[in-house]
């Protein structure tokens, strides 16, 4: 599976579970970390676990689990790594704190508008 086919069903599966502000940003150009970030808005720890627990559900269908997955716990920041395609699940107090947007500015905006 492609980073471009992991990126769509990421974006889809957050679509279907109402996540908010959706953006993606290609950084492989700029960083080594990966080649696509993911980030989403919950309206609720509830709603980012709920979130995390599809794209991992989604993701999984097609056979790619994350090398790792860390804030569940706490769920106000999820990070699913799936190495090249990082999905970044926020609170909206979360978001408006780190500013990850804002921190990979660099980043190339990826249109998502068909997989919304």
């Amino acid at each position: 599976m492609t980073d471009t086919e992991e990126l769509e069903i990421a974006v889809r599966a957050l679509s279907e579970k109402k996540a908010e502000k959706i953006t993606a940003l290609k950084v492989k150009d700029i960083t080594s970390i990966a080649n696509y970030f993911v980030i989403a808005g919950a309206s609720s720890t509830t709603q980012a676990k709920a979130l995390a627990d599809f794209v991992e559900f989604k993701l999984g269908e097609k056979g790619v689990k994350p090398k790792n997955i860390e804030g569940v716990s706490t769920a106000g920041w999820i990070v699913l790594d799936y190495i090249d395609v990082v999905v970044h699940i926020f609170t909206e107090e979360q978001r408006d704190f780190y500013k990850l947007e804002n921190l990979w500015a660099d980043g190339e905006p990826v249109d998502i508008s068909e997989w919304e």
